[in-house]
């Protein structure tokens, strides 16, 4: 009897090494497809980041020269538009006088101006 419990006892270890090669199977198979799913997901996103970074140096060139027409613009333009929606004239010909009759003509179109 003894014979035939190790023999059974060999017989059932190699279903369980069986069933562990069968799940180790599986988990390669996993394994595999996880690594080309991050191999996908990288080049993905390395080409996300190098759109992205065109797309900064793009709007830093923008904001560049925007920055620069602002300067023409800029803060003195902002002073006259308040001194204007205080009630001053801000145009050369009544500059600095009180706007008694509503908006003026020439006040707004320097304001409109770019």
């Amino acid at each position: 009897m003894e014979k035939k419990e190790i023999f059974s006892q060999v017989i059932h270890m190699e279903e369980r090494i069986g069933t562990f090669h069968d799940e180790l199977g599986e988990l390669k198979e996993q394994l595999a497809m996880l690594i080309e799913e991050n191999h996908a997901l990288a080049m993905e996103n390395q080409h996300l980041r190098e759109l992205l970074d065109e797309k900064d140096t793009s709007e830093q060139s923008n904001e560049t020269e925007s920055s620069q027409d602002k300067a023409t613009v800029g803060e003195g333009h902002d002073n006259l538009a308040r001194l204007y929606h205080e009630g001053f004239h801000i145009c050369n010909m009544h500059y600095g006088s009180l706007r008694a009759e509503g908006d003026c003509l020439f006040c707004l179109s320097f304001l409109n101006q770019k």
